[in-house]
């Protein structure tokens, strides 16, 4: 089901949820950035086995976070820790982890057409980022990014103490946006169960990226599906 092909008459929204990571931002540039940084402050140089190897342990870190089995805390050092093991190497997951912290921070690199949708959307809607991100580095690589005039709110789950899909950061939301009208909002993302089901969760019409045109094996399912950011601007 494309955009196109979805429920019904498309509905008049005025305010846009969109994620952050794997959405706007180029989470996987930003990601081999900041390790591929870090790592060569502590005289290591490392190889695509060592990003994979870290992005498979940080993904399912996250899925834990969203679920609530770990607290963000816990999350930002246990991720060095389990690759530190298989690495077989001695360094301080805290002071790595603060390192790793500061460069993604400064890694804001945007996904194709992003800068494009968010002037677009901008002009007719409320926009608004949504993300499950660490509050220092989604704020300042907001502000180091050319889509910042844009965006009119950013609510982070550091901030809300609430994560998605949990209905408690889109409540978070309306003491920021001010708007409680479900019926006139609608999410934007990459992810079905951060994204889609938080937006489910909440009782607003969900729109995913499907950017990778993978299988939706999940019982979740959203209002639209698209492919990749640009042909957003074609029903919104």
């Amino acid at each position: 089901m494309d955009a196109f092909g979805a429920r019904g008459k498309m509905k008049e929204y005025k305010l846009i949820f969109i994620d952050a990571d794997d959405t706007l931002f180029d989470y996987k540039a930003a990601e081999k950035y900041a390790l591929t940084t870090a790592f060569g402050e502590n005289g290591i140089t490392i190889n695509d086995q060592i990003i994979t190897a870290y992005s498979q342990i940080n993904k399912q870190l996250w899925l834990d976070y969203e679920n609530n089995i770990i607290s963000q805390e816990v999350l930002r050092t246990e991720r060095f820790k389990r690759l530190f093991a298989k690495m077989n190497v001695n360094i301080s997951e805290y002071l790595f982890s603060d390192t790793y912290i500061k460069q993604l921070a400064d890694a804001s690199f945007l996904n194709s057409h992003a800068e494009e949708l968010c002037i677009y959307l901008h002009h007719k809607y409320q926009l608004v980022i949504i993300t499950n991100g660490i509050s220092i580095v989604q704020r300042k690589r907001l502000q180091n990014s050319q889509i910042k005039p844009y965006i009119d709110h950013l609510i982070i789950s550091e901030d809300a103490k609430y994560s998605k899909p949990n209905i408690g950061i889109f409540k978070y939301a309306e003491t920021i946006t001010k708007f409680y009208d479900k019926n006139k909002m609608i999410i934007i993302g990459d992810s079905l169960s951060s994204d889609v089901l938080g937006g489910i969760n909440y009782g607003i019409d969900t729109c995913w990226l499907n950017s990778e045109n993978i299988e939706n094996t999940k019982q979740i399912n959203p209002t639209y599906v698209v492919n990749s950011l640009k042909s957003i601007m074609d029903f919104l």
